[in-house]
């Protein structure tokens, strides 16, 4: 027993010296690049995550703008990504790389695809958790439909996946007030207007403030948390775009390692030991922004 505590805790010291030499300052040179991340936090498993994402609206439209004061307050009380991108333009290629790790070879908004494959509400349920993506307008009528109102399929990317149950298609009107009804993982998307595609940044800054402060304010003492992203920005250089965890858990600051929708769909499935869907399983989990972490 003696000699095996020896072993234990010299290899304890070799991998610290280890991360202490790998994890540097900066930089982003290839053995950098190829270390683990400083943090070795699991993520925290959460009783809930709600993702919602807004349109069109580069990072500096919305951190500190007029115009988005809710949303400047979330990033501040939580954790702001300020190296966050989208994976390409236009949009519905980002829905579906958030929800399954992968564009599908789309290169447009078009309407309607039907895919087959791995993806977040197929992994929850193969380990018997909850997935609902919640529209704004969706048509209870014809879930199929491309477009009906100010709601667009584009922006629903589980509604391409007929494999999955009805069930995980529903408008946002059904989102339930009693939060802990919530499923595992909800997908929440504000249509056309609410998401800043057609309107103001005050629109969907309202409208988050409207339809989710409640749920921010539950979630930090239910052990749950909120994820506010968008698809892509307004075309400007780089597709970057303001990304913010808020909740349970969540460390406050702000954090500049590199992102994308690919990086936060690991995230949630490390969250809930699923496998990794598509490119998801290139991507590192967001581990340094956690408090705790619960398992």
């Amino acid at each position: 027993m003696k000699v095996r505590s020896v072993r234990s805790t010299l290899l304890l010291a070799v991998v610290t010296l280890a991360a202490y030499l790998t994890g540097g300052c900066g930089g982003g040179g290839t053995t950098q690049a190829a270390a683990p991340r400083p943090t070795a936090d699991p993520v925290p498993r959460f009783a809930h995550v709600v993702v919602v994402v807004l349109e069109n609206k580069s990072d500096s439209q919305v951190i500190g703008a007029r115009e988005a004061p809710y949303l400047t307050s979330l990033a501040r009380s939580g954790a702001l990504f300020t190296s966050s991108y989208a994976v390409r333009h236009p949009s519905q290629p980002n829905y579906l790389a958030l929800f399954s790790g992968s564009t599908q070879g789309l290169t447009d908004d078009s309407c309607p695809h039907s895919y087959s494959g791995v993806n977040l509400a197929s992994e929850l349920a193969t380990a018997r958790l909850t997935f609902a993506g919640f529209a704004e307008g969706l048509p209870a009528f014809d879930r199929s439909a491309c477009t009906s109102g100010r709601y667009a399929r584009k922006h629903a990317p589980w509604a391409n996946f007929p494999d999955l149950p009805d069930t995980v298609s529903r408008s946002f009107a059904d989102f339930p007030a009693d939060y802990s009804a919530l499923p595992t993982v909800s997908f929440v998307i504000p249509d056309m207007c609410d998401d800043m595609h057609n309107c103001s940044v005050k629109t969907g800054d309202s409208w988050v403030r409207a339809n989710l402060d409640g749920y921010v304010r539950w979630a930090g003492t239910h052990d749950s948390m909120l994820i506010v992203t968008f698809d892509e920005n307004d075309g400007s250089p780089g597709n970057k775009i303001a990304t913010m965890f808020a909740g349970a858990s969540v460390k406050p600051g702000v954090y500049p390692e590199k992102i994308d929708h690919y990086s936060v769909l690991r995230t949630i499935e490390d969250a809930y030991g699923l496998s990794h869907a598509g490119m998801s399983a290139s991507r590192s989990p967001i581990t340094d922004v956690w408090t705790t972490a619960r398992k």
